[in-house]
């Protein structure tokens, strides 16, 4: 009962904290703020660090039919997306404190930072389909705040927008949930959750269209226009946990519907399976080449993260235990490096307003440990041995390889292999020109400064960890690779 309980504060606890900092009396006591904010998120932290520990499989709350059931669950998948949120959430935190400091309205903005990380928690522990599709519609009404916070006319319509294709994603995902409510008891996640008479083109159309609504959260085409928008717009903090932590909830309600619900045994060899690796694979290859030509820094990032989040994409549709295993490598993997490229992206252009790339030549030599954190980490994104980036890559070319997905498993790494000289094409020029500038570059003033620690240490963490990821990356991979084997009854 004790653990049950601690699932259940897992989420609730900074969902209070949250509300409660609407009403707390801080808007002239920053001090007292940073220190709430911050006990709350360690807090958090050590409260899903614990509950990863727990032995308690499901918590279910409520039932109001067979198919309506709230329902929380405690399994190896949930463990890890629960620990890698309240990490990502602790440091982008702090990082934002500075980033912050002089920022309007900032209660507003941590309210629903604290909201967003409990109702991520439910997300990541949702029993059943309802559950999930509960914390996923959540998610998205938290974290319009983000993208709306600087109140300009370009927030406003980015927000627009963003809502306007999350809530498109969010029907299809709910009309999914219809077609499948017959033919699935409960809707919970597990193997063997399909009913033995089932309805194989209801199936198999719930299918598509769970793939395509939680794809658009992914930014998987066609429904991938929101993150190119919301990014600039949105400060640099919001947009660090968007495209580390937001989109790979899209990326989870595919792991759980695919996976955990459907099954692979049943979409594995249909045209369900060969949309899904066609729309990803063309996602990453369309995502390098617009990032490649886009000159505004967060814009490029933006597409980089289409690209990035469809490789994890493109292992799930192998439906392996190999491309499982890597998709789930790569979500960590791009997680922290793309927090460190967004936090980069926020301190340069705090420190000197420039948000074009063209504008960042020479700023190296001015701020030389934020250009080299941002050259680790895209070291990383590129796959350069030894980091998490390059073992993500490595597992899901070698899985592709494996896989019996007829001409796939050779296109697969080839398109992989072409994304990467992309990616190395858009992320290096900026590290070389901002160390390398030229014999005819002239040092503007002011200097940039580089006198931001609680702004530097969180990049600098970020930037280690994605390299520290490769370098040691056998207990991790033994982890998800055991997740796998255990999903596929392999």
């Amino acid at each position: 009962m004790g653990q049950q309980i601690l699932l259940l504060i897992q989420v609730l606890f900074p969902v209070a904290a949250g509300c409660l900092l609407f009403a707390l009396p801080f808007k002239e006591k920053q001090v007292l703020r940073t220190a709430y904010i911050t006990a709350v998120l360690l807090l958090g932290g050590i409260i899903a660090g614990v509950g990863a520990f727990a032995n308690t499989t499901s918590v279910e709350l409520f039932c109001v039919t067979p198919e309506i059931r709230l329902i929380f669950c405690n399994d190896g998948l949930s463990k890890l997306f629960c620990v890698l949120v309240s990490a990502v959430w602790l440091l982008v935190g702090i990082y934002s404190f500075q980033y912050f400091q002089e920022a309007e309205k900032k209660e507003i903005f941590y309210g629903f930072y604290l909201i967003t990380l409990g109702v991520l928690q439910g997300v990541g522990m949702a029993g059943n389909l309802v559950t999930f599709y509960l914390f996923y519609e959540w998610m998205t009404l938290m974290t319009v705040p983000f993208v709306l916070h600087t109140r300009t006319n370009g927030a406003m319509r980015a927000a627009r927008k963003y809502l306007f294709y999350s809530v498109t994603g969010a029907s299809m995902v709910l009309a999914g949930i219809f077609l499948l409510a017959g033919n699935a008891e409960g809707l919970r996640f597990g193997a063997g959750a399909l009913n033995p008479t089932v309805k194989e083109w209801q199936v198999l159309a719930a299918a598509v269209l769970l793939i395509l609504g939680f794809g658009t959260k992914a930014g998987m085409f066609p429904m991938h226009g929101w993150l190119p928008t919301a990014h600039p717009a949105a400060p640099a903090p919001a947009s660090a946990v968007l495209s580390g932590v937001i989109t790979k909830a899209g990326v989870l309600g595919i792991i759980r519907s695919v996976y955990y619900l459907i099954g692979t045994e049943f979409l594995a060899g249909t045209f369900v399976q060969t949309l899904f690796l066609s729309l990803a694979l063309f996602t990453v290859v369309m995502g390098s080449m617009l990032a490649y030509k886009e000159k505004v820094l967060k814009k490029r990032l933006a597409y980089s993260t289409v690209s990035q989040v469809s490789y994890v994409l493109f292992g799930l549709a192998l439906m392996t235990p190999a491309g499982f295993a890597a998709a789930l490598l790569h979500i960590v993997a791009h997680s922290v490096i793309k927090c460190a490229l967004f936090m980069f992206a926020g301190t340069v252009i705090y420190e000197t307003g420039e948000d074009r790339v063209e504008d960042l030549r020479g700023f190296g030599k001015q701020m030389p440990i934020t250009f080299l954190c941002f050259t680790f980490a895209s070291l990383a994104l590129v796959g350069i041995p030894p980091t998490s980036g390059f073992v993500s890559k490595w597992y899901l070319a070698t899985g592709a390889l494996d896989a019996p997905v007829g001409i796939f498993s050779y296109l697969g790494p080839a398109v992989l292999l072409v994304s990467a000289l992309l990616t190395a094409g858009y992320l290096f020029m900026i590290a070389a020109d901002g160390f390398f500038p030229g014999k005819d570059y002239v040092e503007r003033e002011p200097k940039a400064r580089e006198d931001m620690p609680v702004m530097l240490v969180p990049l600098a963490v970020f930037s280690a960890v994605s390299v520290l990821l490769g370098m040691f990356s056998a207990p991790l991979y033994d982890f998800v690779t055991k997740l796998g084997t255990e999903i596929l009854r392999l």
